[in-house]
């Protein structure tokens, strides 16, 4: 029996013409996204495993934290003669993203990968997401001249492995892939990328899954009826997060800048990790250094702390402030889900609920990234209190304002009309922007 085609005949040439394109440009980002997630997906395997393996040497080792610094003179001395042309890294991947110059330096992946590892290897409070997503992007980009992709298909390639690299190291491929659209360019996503990036995000999951190496697991929050005063709440909390959020990533430029008076690049973090080593040693304990995974968990279970988030944000803000590597978005985890957990000391909501809610609200607000927090959340947490998570991560998206975590950033669109002139403005510029603003309208002033 001959096969008819649902669609009458007049229809089926034009269906034929405009579907076309669109099945050669999903066949060959299938090919090229398959490629990514292959390389991603591996290296953010291999990249966990010794991550594991350094965190519990030094776990039973305690002593290491005395090597803080001599680590520091290794991370800083193979940057500074091996890798100034990648020491922005995600910054550099986000200007290559927004103005295409040359093809990343394969050396940073591997300079991020020794940074990290060595950074907790000794002790220093830093996170993995930046090593993930700078191997991604670099590993990507290796690609550009393999498939003869043109500088338009290049930033589209760069995307879809940012997203390949958070997804395989969080083990959330639909807040991977949103990540990806979402973190170079705020208030604004770029769909051209959304099916490579969707693609290489699920690629690069099922592959580091293949190795079989797991993800961190976090509880299932159970069913919470939506109510007036949960509401009110949950974005009192978010406005707490946002500016928990903006608190992070100002003192982190600022130390970053406080640092930079060291002339000598190799020397700022031997500074930086005498200070963190001296800190923890005062402490008494190394609770705040790491991932601080273990924390993160019993935040879940019981109220944190309230100390808990503030010390965890000033030792990471000073390590990665001084040149230690790694990335921000797990310490950002810890400060959240403490801080959401402590606020259960005063608040009528489960502290399980506010821990989840601190957990991606903060983040959201520090990488200006709501969407894909808000999917990590249901990733990670289940659906059945996603109003609560959504409502967390857009209001500290809102509150942290025109700040984050990277600074090459650009705005898309602004948070407020108010703001509306910061549009196109990268954040690192933002101050100066509103300096020269000021010194304008005081002139105008002046004048009249």
């Amino acid at each position: 029996m001959a096969f008819r085609s649902p669609f009458p005949r007049f229809l089926r040439p034009s269906l034929a013409i405009e579907q076309t394109p669109h099945l050669l440009f999903l066949l060959r980002w299938l090919l090229i996204c398959t490629a990514v997630g292959v390389l991603v997906g591996s290296a953010s395997a291999g990249f966990l495993v010794a991550l594991d393996w350094v965190t519990v040497w030094r776990e039973a080792h305690p002593w290491v934290l005395w090597l803080l610094p001599a680590g520091g003179l290794l991370i800083g001395a193979s940057y500074h003669y091996l890798g100034q042309g990648v020491v922005r890294g995600n910054n550099l991947l986000l200007d290559e993203i927004h103005r295409p110059q040359a093809t990343i330096p394969l050396r940073m992946a591997p300079l991020v990968l020794f940074g990290t590892l060595a950074t907790h290897l000794f002790g220093g409070s830093a996170g993995r997401e930046g090593t993930a997503v700078q191997m991604g992007g670099t590993l990507a980009d290796q690609l550009t001249r393999l498939f003869g992709l043109r500088p338009r298909d290049r930033k589209i390639l760069l995307i879809a492995g940012i997203s390949a690299g958070f997804a395989s190291v969080f083990g959330t491929p639909l807040a991977g892939a949103v990540f990806g659209l979402e973190v170079f360019l705020i208030g604004t996503i770029r769909y051209d990328a959304i099916v490579p990036s969707f693609l290489a995000a699920v690629c690069a999951d099922l592959v580091t899954k293949a190795w079989g190496v797991g993800h961190s697991h976090y509880p299932q929050l159970e069913a919470l009826p939506i109510t007036p005063l949960g509401l009110v709440l949950t974005l009192g909390c978010g406005i707490a997060f946002g500016l928990t959020a903006r608190g992070f990533a100002t003192l982190t430029h600022q130390i970053t800048h406080w640092f930079k008076r060291i002339s000598y690049p190799p020397l700022r973090p031997v500074v930086g990790g005498v200070l963190v080593a001296l800190a923890v040693f005062a402490l008494g304990t190394t609770k705040y250094i790491g991932l601080g995974v273990p924390t993160i968990l019993a935040s879940f279970q019981t109220a944190a702390l309230p100390q808990d988030f503030l010390l965890k944000l000033v030792l990471t803000a000073l390590t990665l402030g001084c040149g230690f590597k790694g990335g921000e978005v797990t310490p950002l985890f810890f400060i959240g889900a403490t801080l959401g957990s402590a606020l259960a000391l005063v608040l009528p909501l489960p502290v399980a609920l506010l821990a989840a809610m601190g957990f991606v609200g903060v983040f959201a607000g520090a990488a200006n990234t709501p969407l894909a927090c808000t999917l990590m959340g249901l990733e990670l947490f289940g659906a059945h209190t996603g109003v609560y998570l959504a409502l967390a991560c857009v209001t500290a998206y809102l509150f942290s304002g025109h700040t984050g975590i990277y600074s090459a950033q650009v705005i898309g669109h602004a948070k407020h009309l108010r703001f509306g002139r910061e549009q196109g403005q990268q954040l690192g510029n933002i101050p100066t922007h509103r300096e020269n603003g000021r010194a304008t309208a005081a002139n105008h002033k002046a004048q009249s």
